[in-house]
């Protein structure tokens, strides 16, 4: 009979990942791993490499350069911080202890990889929200720009960031320690993990962001509408005007397109998840776990290669 119910549950993790094998009812990774476990490890390692590579180049850009250190860059080097985290603690934690073998067998590096993955996503996501503060005050209110985001504005804007992913993160960790004294699951861990860790980690920063950078947009078009109706009606003009209005909207465009969708997809699956009788696939939620990790590769490109001085850092460095 055991070895009957080892058997089922050897298939079922089978089908759920290539790259574990039941060994005396613990989830390992295969001794002799298959092609496919092979490409993806090598396909994950190398996001790992890159974004601990890319974000590590906007770290030491920052700190050695004194003309950075600006309240703007600031806030992109705790976004930085927390990227480079996710690639070299997320990563190799999610590599080895993987969401599918996780739901099988939860154990205690399963809830520490888990408190990793929220506190240091959660962090990014804030560091991306403080960010988008930062810009609002340079393009909507530039002349009280320097006043109201100094260096010390900053620090608490970087210290909330951090303390609250901590606290959302602990929490989804206790939620998750107390739920295996149930026999099924309590409701604390669906309310945090489902409901208050979704708010407090996305919905919420996505909203603001959302919010911010439509008043930017807004307040973009109508500095360049002004700039033209004060200038000549020359066709060069015009021409320089199109070209920052396009310039704009490719940028917030950019930034809010990657964001959304590396992140909507996991949170809504997560969301949803409990109210449907139907379980989503494992290697469906696994996916756009990792999916979600990719925009901390993505970050350093979006905020710290768009930006002239990092352009110029490189062509140094060359």
């Amino acid at each position: 009979m055991e070895q009957e119910v080892t058997a089922n549950r050897t298939d079922v993790l089978t089908d759920i990942h290539p790259c574990y094998q039941i060994d005396d009812f613990s989830y390992v990774l295969t001794r002799t791993p298959s092609v496919i476990c092979i490409i993806l490890y090598t396909f994950l390692l190398l996001l790992s490499v890159v974004t601990t590579s890319g974000n590590l180049l906007v770290i030491i850009s920052i700190f050695y350069f004194k003309q950075l250190h600006t309240p703007t860059n600031s806030l992109i080097l705790s976004l930085a911080v927390a990227d480079l985290l996710v690639g070299v603690l997320v990563f190799p934690f999610s590599m080895v202890f993987s969401l599918s073998s996780c739901l099988y067998h939860e154990n205690i590096f399963c809830k520490v990889r888990g408190s990793f993955d929220v506190t240091l996503s959660t962090c990014s996501i804030l560091n991306l929200c403080c960010i988008s503060i930062d810009r609002y005050y340079a393009v909507c209110q530039p002349l009280t720009y320097r006043s109201k985001i100094n260096h010390h504005v900053v620090m608490i804007m970087i210290l909330l960031s951090w303390s609250g992913s901590a606290l959302i993160g602990i929490g989804v960790m206790i939620a998750g320690l107390s739920n295996d004294k149930c026999e099924e699951r309590c409701l604390i861990d669906v309310l945090m993990a489902n409901t208050i860790g979704p708010i407090l980690s996305f919905y919420v920063p996505v909203i603001i962001m959302l919010c911010i950078y439509l008043k930017i947009f807004l307040v973009a078009q109508k500095q360049a509408r002004s700039i033209q109706n004060t200038t000549c009606q020359s066709l060069k003009s015009r021409a320089t005007v199109s070209k920052m209005e396009r310039k704009a909207t490719k940028t917030l465009a950019t930034v809010l397109g990657v964001f959304l969708l590396c992140w909507t997809p996991f949170f809504l699956c997560i969301t949803f998840l409990p109210f449907t009788n139907n379980s989503v696939p494992v290697p469906v939620i696994e996916t756009l776990n990792w999916l979600t990790l990719s925009n901390s590769m993505l970050n350093p490109f979006i905020y710290a290669f768009f930006y002239s001085w990092f352009r110029s850092i490189l062509k140094l460095c060359s």
